[in-house]
């Protein structure tokens, strides 16, 4: 079993090799200029071998490699599944995508990327702002998603709300307790992962 995260916990990716804190799924991942980086890992993840509490707090930078987009990671899923088929439709976890189906919406869906009632913001090409513009690709991009009351998802991305998913039925316990990073086919680096434990719910 994956050790218990019980204090902050950082990663610079300042080295050759990923290494054993992390499961990979695809050799799609690797470290390239003290960032993890992917493309074409089609919806593989790297998970931090790390269990997640309840609460908890999740920043990283990330960077897209094109104007495609597609940022994405996962949160309180189990630590080793990835997609079966074409469609991400059986994830574990949480999902943030940020300019995802070729920069045309940020998503936070719940196990099924595709679910119709995903909170999803559909993105202007014409906007400046964050929550509603299109990725920029080469940009540096700062993410913090947490979970502080047991139940609702909150995600920034430069300081700035991005949605939120109050759960009725919270992944929690056994099989949702791990964070990762994930990727369809866009080139996406991502750097700096801190998480911190937060109080309340167990």
């Amino acid at each position: 079993m994956d050790p218990a995260l019980s204090a902050p916990y950082a990663d610079d990716f300042e080295r050759a090799e990923l290494g054993s804190a992390w499961y990979v799924r695809s050799p799609a991942w690797k470290i390239e200029g003290g960032r993890l980086c992917v493309s074409g890992a089609r919806n593989q993840p790297a998970w931090l071998r790390r269990r997640l509490p309840v609460n908890a707090r999740v920043e990283f930078e990330a960077t897209a490699g094109s104007e495609v987009g597609d940022v994405k990671a996962e949160y309180w899923g189990d630590g080793r599944a990835g997609a079966t088929g074409v469609s991400y439709t059986n994830a574990t976890s949480y999902l943030t995508i940020f300019g995802g189906w070729k920069n045309s919406f940020h998503v936070l869906a719940r196990l099924d990327e595709h679910a119709k009632d995903r909170p999803e913001i559909r993105l202007d090409p014409d906007s400046d702002e964050v929550r509603s513009a299109p990725v920029k690709p080469d940009r540096l991009y700062r993410f913090k998603v947490e979970r502080t009351d047991g139940k609702t998802v909150r995600w920034w991305v430069d300081d700035i709300e991005i949605l939120a998913y109050p759960d009725r039925e919270p992944l929690v316990g056994a099989g949702h307790e791990h964070f990762g990073f994930n990727n369809w086919q866009a080139p996406v680096c991502f750097d700096n992962l801190r998480v911190t434990p937060l109080g309340g719910a167990r």
